[in-house]
């Protein structure tokens, strides 16, 4: 359905109930072409590089269904989040079950056209190791590598894992070898848990990134959170993502790897807020995994307000 402005958007929900209809994100309409669409939500279903529970690849279809409890006006940062915006759910992108490399070819493949044509996507997963292709992608369009701001309970810079290189484990290492991803602009925020050793997080930061662990998030709050991430990422090109299990299991129970004390579903929604007047080129949320989630599926229903959220802060961005 087109919005007033021309544009894409949901169908007004005093004329069709949110529970009615086909389910995309926030119930807006499936289109396979960027032709005239400024955000678009992809789906990535794809799991295979997950270390212990399966059934990311089922996230995109929770939170899809979850978004349709949404509705455009945002209380706090006092904007339409659709206003001015053509907003559309691309679907999902075609990936190989079993093949993570083949699978970051095919997400980096899927997302060139949109990027190509100035539309700045929501990437809707899937296990984390989906944003390796998007990272590619936003670099190859950007020229040159982009910073990434990631709020997750994990580093992922691991070099391997049971000899594997590409799991979700290994993300940001890969990103930053193959230089889709400036460390020394890039903030990984929310680590937490037990580890194997100190030489988890060590390694992060060997590469160049920020870690920045729960304890000291906390500390930060949001407002001083929002403000290391921009005097660490600057004015170049970022990538904003949300590993669900940043939040506690508690709040986000359906997710693969999840570490107990955790932020509340709040405090994830307040630090992602805090990055409010910033320009992103795209985002993702990661990790939810269906068959774990409670009763009423709170870590979609998660899920699909962070995407909200994120679509907030380009609208916010494009005024």
């Amino acid at each position: 359905m087109t919005s007033p402005a021309g544009g894409y958007g949901p169908p007004d929900a005093s004329a069709a109930p949110r529970y009615s209809g086909v389910r995309t994100f926030a119930r807006c309409p499936q289109v396979r072409s960027p032709a005239g669409v400024d955000v678009a939500a992809v789906g990535v279903p794809f799991d295979t590089a997950t270390s212990f529970r399966p059934g990311a690849r089922f996230g995109p279809e929770a939170i899809r269904s979850a978004s349709s409890l949404l509705r455009p006006w945002h209380p706090v940062l006092e904007v339409d989040v659709f206003a001015g915006r053509s907003v559309v759910d691309y679907g999902d992108l075609d990936v190989t079950p079993g093949n993570a490399e083949r699978t970051a070819v095919q997400v980096a493949e899927g997302l060139r056209p949109l990027l190509a044509a100035g539309v700045v996507p929501i990437v809707l997963g899937g296990d984390h190791f989906v944003a390796l292709g998007e990272l590619r992608a936003h670099a190859e369009a950007a020229g040159g590598p982009v910073a990434a701001v990631v709020l997750d309970a994990h580093a992922d810079t691991w070099d391997q894992y049971y000899g594997e290189r590409f799991f979700h484990g290994t993300v940001f290492r890969r990103a930053a070898e193959e230089g889709v991803v400036a460390p020394e602009r890039s903030v990984l925020a929310g680590m937490r848990g037990p580890l194997y050793d100190r030489g988890d997080l060590d390694a992060a930061r060997s590469l160049g990134y920020e870690v920045v662990v729960d304890a000291e998030l906390r500390a930060l709050g949001p407002a001083g959170f929002g403000a290391r991430v921009r005097e660490r990422v600057g004015d170049g090109p970022v990538v904003l993502g949300l590993d669900v299990d940043v939040v506690d299991p508690a709040f986000a129970p359906g997710t693969g790897t999840p570490e107990v004390g955790g932020l509340t579903s709040f405090e994830a929604i307040g630090f992602v807020r805090s990055l409010a007047g910033m320009r992103f080129r795209g985002f993702n949320v990661v990790e939810v995994s269906p068959p774990y989630d409670g009763p009423g599926q709170p870590t979609a229903l998660l899920a699909a307000n962070v995407a909200w959220e994120f679509l907030a802060l380009s609208t916010v961005a494009s005024r």
